[in-house]
């Protein structure tokens, strides 16, 4: 069994956006897979009560299987159901942004 430590999470603070929103970066490095989504949970869901805007940074990330999509995807359906923050994706490498457009969750996480 895998452990946790396949995933690291860093949050950065990079102060307010144009609009004024906090802004806090989670950047992700490592397999974000079945073993450490509940790594990549544990950091970010602190975070959506405190609103602003929250950027996961998916760069680092070498591996994203079908758990690490869920917990993606879940992320995001919290922040819009808690309307306090606004939930973003960047650096999205182009093998992802392949999985995100076969599973047609394109539109939905890079929106």
């Amino acid at each position: 069994m895998a452990s946790d430590d396949q995933l690291r999470c860093e949050i950065e603070s990079s102060g307010n956006d144009q609009f004024g929103n906090k802004v806090k970066t989670v950047k992700c490095f490592g397999k974000l897979v079945n073993d450490t989504t509940n790594k990549l949970r544990e950091t970010v869901k602190p975070l959506l009560p405190e609103g602003g805007k929250i950027v996961i940074d998916l760069a680092g990330v070498e591996h994203l299987d079908s758990s690490g999509l869920g917990a993606l995807v879940g992320l995001k359906a919290s922040a819009v159901r808690q309307g306090l923050c606004i939930l973003e994706f960047a650096n999205i490498t182009p093998r992802i942004l392949q999985l995100f457009r076969v599973t047609k969750l394109a539109e939905i996480l890079t929106s």
